[in-house]
């Protein structure tokens, strides 16, 4: 047998041990593989694999995670160009797992759909089992997952490097993943997207901070590059860090953050700004640093340096104006830090699944699941399925194996239910009793299972009224509404200004070198949002998409039911203006959207590569768009 083949030959021989015979095989493969494995025993290792979730969910998804998107763009350019020589993809995940991003190989793409590794689909360990992106994620650091070492048999022919991506704060941001043919996925891969990550944190920690930002190294050449240290420290205290001065220092997140800095970097650190100089630490070590003073705001933060052309002052004062939401959050986190469920208040488009994520990515629970279901979405008769799960052969239709439910699935995390006040009332009682028992029994009798979680809710009703009414049981509000977040709407948020500043930027506006002029954001402030913070969004990015890279934008450039002003109403009009100019319901946003990259298209002659810069987003956005043109039927 060759030394080649000897690794396979092990993986084989482990698999055995651990599928068939139920046996450690910690001494035939590596021990995160094996660690991983352990994890993984809930999830059915013959799981059929998912479909991916709607495009609206998803776009909603790679909204919240804008800033990593944006920040990781670079990276993510600079790999294509590796894995399309190489025959594979390059991905970007979120910290849940869920796959915002693909670019690479034409050819490998559609293997890769084939076994769900496509964007819309969540590649956790505790839905996907052993993998590169969720293992890389569980174990925080960079590692690989060939063939066999997947948990899913099906995943066997996949070879995948992955390395998570750290905020200043040494919290999960997500993670960069190159996967293809096993035989293509190498050492070589892995130092590429150990790299990559490492880029992508020190831009997006350089995007975020506020105060003081300390450049540091040993070695003065490489203050400016990516691998110098970075500090942040606000109001004395030193706030973010990125790895290389967690390993400068030789200190953990936990052993840093939070620490006087005058303690820390001796009493001459305040002197430094704007200039080179030599630092001596206490136990009396110099380094090169330069100290900066960053006026990103603290709460909303940009998502990149700004450009050249800068918006103008008002922008900078409304972005520099606290997040009216923080102070809830911060009271919601504490509350949740203690068992006690957090009901999430508001009305629809006001943010209640975002500011939920928030809460989950601050929390005690923050290294497990966010299982979020849908109440309102779901048929009456699935409910009961989706939440408590069945045995084999519950009901006819059945999966094979059963299905473990959303409850269980939300073992070690957060387990968000939306639209609470939706479900049935026959129900809330069973309901009821997992709350208090922390016990899921699942349908067709099987036996009980011990569950763990943190629990938030959320609802645009008001719970009293609807006991008064009889449609919900008091003593299930009354567990379920532990405290009660009221978020405002978006014409009551103080901080609304700052908001739509920050918005726009994240729409793409900061991407594509956009300024949004003071008449513009006073006119965006004044309307009414009757759809809230998701209204806001979808026409923030209407509004850039139609703008061209480097503009002012204006307010005559907004829509015109924004500004109080009648749509035109000439027919010749109403097409030259598009169909812009009507409320958001008279066209959609989808159709806005393939417009402007249609015209996008139409502008750079059909060079994808022109097209995708002009519309500052990436080129698999304009690939797919071209795909999905060529996959519509034939006009009669």
């Amino acid at each position: 047998m060759s030394e080649a083949q000897l690794p396979s030959v092990r993986v084989e021989q482990a698999r055995e041990l651990f599928f068939g015979q139920g046996r450690d095989p910690a001494p035939w493969i590596a021990p995160h593989i094996s660690r991983s494995w352990q994890r993984s025993r809930p999830v059915d290792h013959q799981a059929i694999d998912p479909e991916p979730m709607a495009l609206a969910l998803l776009r909603e998804r790679r909204e919240q995670a804008m800033r990593l998107l944006n920040c990781a763009q670079p990276e993510l350019d600079g790999l294509a160009e590796h894995a399309t020589g190489n025959g594979c993809v390059v991905i970007l995940s979120d910290a849940s797992g869920l796959i915002l991003e693909e670019v690479g190989s034409p050819d490998f793409l559609p293997k890769a759909e084939r076994i769900a590794l496509q964007p819309g689909v969540e590649w956790s360990e505790h839905n996907r089992g052993t993998n590169a992106i969720g293992t890389a994620l569980a174990e925080r650091e960079a590692l690989m997952v060939l063939g066999g070492e997947h948990y899913l048999a099906q995943n066997g022919a996949l070879g995948c490097a992955a390395a998570p991506i750290f905020t200043g704060r040494g919290e999960v941001a997500g993670a960069l993943d190159i996967s293809g043919e096993t035989v293509r996925v190498n050492q070589h891969a892995l130092g590429l997207v150990r790299m990559a990550a490492q880029q992508v944190e020190h831009r997006m920690l350089l995007a975020e901070a506020s105060g003081h930002v300390l450049r540091f190294h040993a070695r003065p050449a490489l203050i400016g590059t990516a691998r110098e240290g970075l500090m942040v420290i606000e109001g004395g205290r030193i706030v973010a860090a990125n790895r290389v001065a967690l390993e400068l220092f030789g200190r953990s997140w936990d052993g840093l953050l939070d620490l006087d800095a005058e303690l820390f970097l001796g009493t001459n650190w305040p002197r430094m700004a704007h200039r080179r100089s030599l630092l001596t630490l206490p136990d009396g070590r110099q380094i090169a640093t330069v100290m900066e003073r960053s006026h990103a705001p603290a709460a909303g933060r940009p998502l990149a340096r700004a450009p050249t052309n800068a918006p103008a002052p008002a922008m900078h004062e409304a972005t520099a104006q606290a997040d009216a939401v923080q102070p809830l959050l911060d009271k919601a986190v504490r509350v949740l830090n203690e068992g006690v469920p957090v009901l999430v208040n508001g009305e629809t488009g006001s943010g209640k699944e975002v500011f939920s994520r928030r809460l989950h990515a601050a929390s005690r629970r923050a290294a497990g699941p966010f299982v979020a279901v849908d109440c309102a979405s779901l048929p009456e008769t699935l409910i009961e399925s989706e939440l408590f799960g069945y045995d084999e052969g519950a009901f006819t239709g059945a999966r094979r194996k059963g299905m473990a439910g959303r409850i269980r699935e939300a073992h070690g995390g957060v387990l968000f239910l939306d639209e609470i006040a939706e479900i049935p009332l026959a129900l809330q009682t069973r309901l009821l009793r997992v709350l208090e028992e922390r016990v899921v029994t699942p349908l067709g009798g099987g036996q009980g299972v011990a569950v763990d979680f943190d629990l938030v809710c959320a609802t645009h009703g008001h719970l009293p009224a609807l006991v008064a009414a009889g449609r919900f049981r008091a003593d299930l509000m009354y567990r379920v509404a532990g405290f009660t977040v009221a978020l405002p709407s978006l014409s009551q948020r103080a901080d609304r200004h700052a908001l739509i500043a920050r918005m726009f930027m994240e729409s793409g506006g900061a991407a594509r070198h956009l300024r949004l002029e003071s008449d513009a954001l006073e006119a965006l402030a004044a309307y009414r949002w009757p759809g809230n913070v998701r209204e806001l969004r979808s026409t923030l990015r209407a509004v850039v998409a139609l703008a061209d890279a480097g503009d002012a934008v204006t307010a005559a450039m907004l829509p015109a039911h924004l500004l109080g002003t009648p749509a035109p109403a000439s027919a010749a009009a109403c097409a030259d203006a598009n169909a812009f100019a009507a409320p958001p319901h008279a066209e959609p946003l989808m159709a806005i959207t393939r417009h402007a990259i249609d015209e996008a298209l139409k502008g750079s002659d059909h060079d994808v590569a022109k097209a995708a810069r002009r519309l500052g987003v990436h080129r698999s956005t304009v690939y797919r768009h071209l795909a999905r043109q060529r996959g519509k039927p034939p006009a009669h």
